[in-house]
């Protein structure tokens, strides 16, 4: 097939035309001096021009050598913005390889470079300074499989040809793609949608105290993420709704953190002072959320702690559970669900907070996540960040396609490979799919003898629990929960917070005993899980010792006996010289009898494979 470059299309877009799938040679590819983005020199066998940039989405093109000097390209989408009177900026979203650069050889034609007010020849007609005809080579003849069409991923609607972007009101400087920005420019302003925002968040340290919250920004062009701290917190939280459109103008720029976010962006936003916010009423030319999927099977030579794009299929989640933060012994209510996907794999996904108690598995919803991190706990894992997105069932075609999936041939496959059931896990997930070991497997593969903790699932009953230091009082501030010293004054002490305090809470830590028909050991329980096990808060139990020692007796002897699903924590600890493996307790439910059959069939199934 005989390829022609279109020949005065550069003049034209630069004069305000728009013209549609412009073939054009690629002259040179120059990379920004900071970042990831480039610039294309390019040329219609007329006239060459600098003035093309690639989405960063289109980066893969460049890296594989597939848009490299001399390859012919046809941009199948695109979009134009006025830099200044008589400077445009063409960003390329979507374009085919037609030729490449070793199909080629040198460059087509002898165009002239393109300046201003230069009159255009009719675009699509053939180059005149070129007196060969290119043919593109068959796939067939070459050797290669035919070069497809890339475009930026995600679901946002195809850009109109050259569509300029929505003309700023008053007061705003003329309009720039995100992606042209750079903190060395002045007087910009960008139109763009709010795709994620977070809630405020506190601080207080040494140095004093604040508050920010930040949200992601999406054009046609890419994405950023932006920051309001303090003052322009409180102006603006209010003002700006996730899904909105917005003209924003007079932020700070800077390099961005990029291992704290997923935007795909060298650069990150700062409102300040001057920083104005009005809402644009014309939204339909700004797309929504783009996603940038990777597969659950790519996951498995992710790096620790890559920030990723997923789609998947809920099968299984836990119930909300409690853990204390280390760090700062804050409580946080975590829940993990079990996302599958067409590649067969498996992975456990990390929900935190507000979105771990609001989330429903029932019917094995599509999850798309946007900025998940990886973790190598127990192989591969996810968490969400607190700059993450959740969608349940997002209405775009690979939800569509996974529902199809799972429906026609997923929720019977028994192939399906769960990357985070390995070894040392720390999730307190105990789910359907969950791997399960007796507490004799666990003591003979050692778990707990090195120096990090080890994670294991085990059904268990529980046939003792020590009355004895049951509860002890508590600091009752918030992520302190250390014991005070009663002053014996009406006063309580705790040394964490330096503080004496006229009251205290009520905390719980059981000594249990825990038996499998293969071995028995002895667990520590703590506050959430010690609670759901006796079927008592601490502090009826704390009123109930004093007031009525029989009902107090009663509780703590009820609980014996009953089967749960442990999620347990083994680690070998030393004190006065003495090591010994202490084992704590994650999590505990009440063992399914549903999920526990699926678990034995498949057990069987794979005995007798």
């Amino acid at each position: 097939m005989a390829v022609q470059l279109s020949a005065g299309s550069i003049a034209a877009i630069n004069n305000g035309e728009k013209p549609e799938d412009v073939i054009l040679q690629v002259i040179a590819v120059r990379k920004f001096p900071t970042g990831d983005r480039c610039r294309l020199l390019v040329s219609d066998g007329v006239h060459r021009c600098g003035f093309a940039i690639m989405a960063t989405q289109l980066n893969p093109m460049i890296n594989s050598g597939e848009v490299a000097q001399h390859a012919v390209i046809k941009v199948t989408k695109y979009f134009c913005n006025q830099v200044s009177e008589k400077k445009k900026m063409m960003i390329i979203l979507g374009l085919e390889v037609l030729l490449t650069a070793e199909d080629v050889g040198g460059e087509i034609g002898n165009p002239t470079t393109y300046e201003s007010g230069t009159s255009n020849a009719p675009a699509g007609a053939p180059a005149a300074a070129s007196n060969h005809s290119i043919t593109r080579p068959s796939p067939v003849a070459n050797g290669r499989a035919p070069l497809v069409q890339r475009s930026a991923p995600g679901n946002a609607p195809a850009a109109d040809g050259g569509g300029m972007m929505p003309q700023a009101p008053d007061g705003f400087p003329n309009v720039r793609p995100i992606q042209t920005l750079t903190p060395y420019q002045n007087k910009w302003s960008i139109c763009a949608r709010v795709t994620q925002k977070s809630n405020i968040r506190t601080w207080s340290n040494s140095r004093g105290e604040g508050k920010l919250f930040s949200m992601e920004l999406l054009d046609q062009s890419g994405e950023i993420r932006a920051t309001a701290f303090n003052a322009e917190c409180d102006k603006f939280y209010d003002m700006i709704e996730p899904n909105k459109v917005y003209y924003i103008c007079s932020a700070t720029l800077k390099t961005a953190n990029k291992q704290f976010t997923s935007v795909k962006n060298d650069y990150e936003m700062t409102f300040n002072s001057g920083t104005q916010v009005v809402r644009c009423t014309e939204e339909k030319s700004i797309p929504a959320m783009q996603f940038d999927f990777v597969t659950i099977d790519q996951l498995e030579n992710a790096q620790k702690d890559t920030i990723v794009d997923l789609i998947g299929l809920c099968r299984d989640a836990s119930e909300v559970a409690t853990i204390v933060q280390r760090s700062t012994g804050k409580e946080l209510r975590k829940r993990e669900i079990s996302i599958v996907d067409h590649t067969n794999r498996a992975v456990s996904l990390t929900l935190w907070a507000e979105q771990a108690e609001k989330f429903d598995g029932t019917g094995n919803p599509v999850i798309a996540v946007k900025g998940a991190k990886v973790s190598d706990f127990g192989g591969v894992s996810l968490s969400l960040l607190g700059s993450s997105t959740l969608q349940v069932n997002p209405d775009i075609s690979e939800a569509h396609q996974l529902k199809g999936w799972w429906e026609q041939a997923g929720c019977n496959s028994s192939d399906i490979i769960n990357l985070s059931n390995q070894r040392g896990g720390a999730g307190n997930a105990v789910g359907a799919n969950a791997v399960f070991k007796t507490l004799l497997e666990a003591k003979k593969e050692g778990l707990g003898s090195r120096d990090q903790p080890d994670y294991y699932n085990a059904k268990a009953i529980v046939t003792l629990v020590r009355k004895e230091n049951i509860l002890y009082q508590a600091c009752p501030n918030d992520g302190c929960n250390k014991k005070v010293m009663d002053l014996n004054n009406g006063m309580y002490r705790c040394e964490k917070c330096c503080k004496e305090l006229d009251r205290f809470n009520w905390r719980l830590m059981l000594s249990c005993n825990v038996a499998d028909f293969t071995e028995n050991h002895w667990v520590t329980v703590f506050q959430d899980q010690a609670e759901l096990m006796l079927g008592s808060t601490a502090q009826e139990l704390g009123t109930l010792r004093d007031e009525n020692p029989d009902m107090f007796q009663s509780i703590i002897a009820g609980a014996s006996f009953k089967e749960y699903n442990f999620r347990l924590r083994v680690k070998m600890e030393t004190y006065n010289d003495e090591s010994r493996l202490k084992t704590m307790v994650m999590s505990a439910a009440p063992v399914n009898p549903v999920d526990l059959n699926r678990r034995l069939i498949k057990e069987i199934r794979e005995l007798s494979a």
